[in-house]
C-alpha cells in the first residue's frame, strides 16, 4: 500500500491538463474538471489547461509546447485513448517519448479491471518522459481520470510517497544531456 512519509516536505508539481475531444467544451469537460480539482486538492499547480480536437498535429503541437516550457513538469491528457478512428492521442504522444513508462499502463489496467472488468481492454492509457517532462494519457471518462489520479498519479507525483516516486527523480531525467 502507498505510504506517505510526513517527515519529508511536500514539493508541488506543475501539471498541465489537456482534454482531447471533438465535442467537449469548457462547460462540459467533466474529466478535465475532475483532474484539475484533484491536482489543486493535492497541492500541485495547474500549469495550463486546454481542450484540443482529436487531431494528431494539434495534440502534438500543444504537447511539444509544454515539453519545451520549463515551467511545466508533467502533462496529463484525458481522452483519445480508445480504439475508434478519432482516438489519436496515443499516436500523437508516443513519438515524443524518450522513455516509455510501461508500468503505468499495466497498473492503470489493473485498477480499471477491478471497476469495469474486461472493458479496460478498450483503453490505451500510456505514459512516458520527453525532455524531462512526464506525459500521461488517460481515457476520457471521468471515472477513468479518477482511477488514474487516485490510484497512481496522486502517489507517484508526491515526493513523500515511499518507497519511491516520480518527483524525486525529476532532477535526473535529463542527466544524459549534460
Amino acid at each position: 500500500m502507498p505510504l506517505i512519509d510526513d517527515s519529508i516536505k511536500f514539493v508541488p508539481v506543475r501539471i498541465a491538463v489537456m482534454t482531447v475531444s471533438d465535442t467537449r467544451t469548457r462547460e462540459t469537460d467533466t474529466s478535465g474538471d475532475a483532474l484539475a480539482a484533484r491536482i489543486a486538492d493535492a497541492g500541485h499547480r495547474l500549469a495550463g489547461r486546454v481542450i484540443v480536437k482529436d487531431d494528431i498535429p494539434a495534440i502534438r503541437a500543444q504537447l511539444q509546447q509544454w515539453i519545451d516550457d520549463k515551467s511545466v513538469d508533467a502533462v496529463i491528457t484525458t481522452g483519445g485513448t480508445g480504439l475508434t478512428g478519432r482516438d489519436v492521442t496515443v499516436e500523437a504522444m508516443k513519438p515524443l517519448f524518450e522513455k516509455e513508462i510501461d508500468g503505468f499502463a499495466a497498473v492503470f489496467h489493473r485498477i480499471s479491471f477491478d471497476k469495469i472488468g474486461t472493458s479496460t481492454l478498450q483503453s490505451r492509457a500510456c505514459a512516458g518522459v520527453a525532455k524531462g517532462t512526464y506525459l500521461f494519457a488517460l481515457p476520457g471518462s471521468t471515472g477513468a481520470v479518477k482511477d488514474g489520479w487516485d490510484g497512481i498519479l496522486k502517489y507517484q507525483l508526491d515526493i513523500r510517497h515511499r518507497p519511491c516516486n516520480f518527483v524525486e527523480i525529476m532532477p535526473r531525467l535529463e542527466e544524459h544531456r549534460k
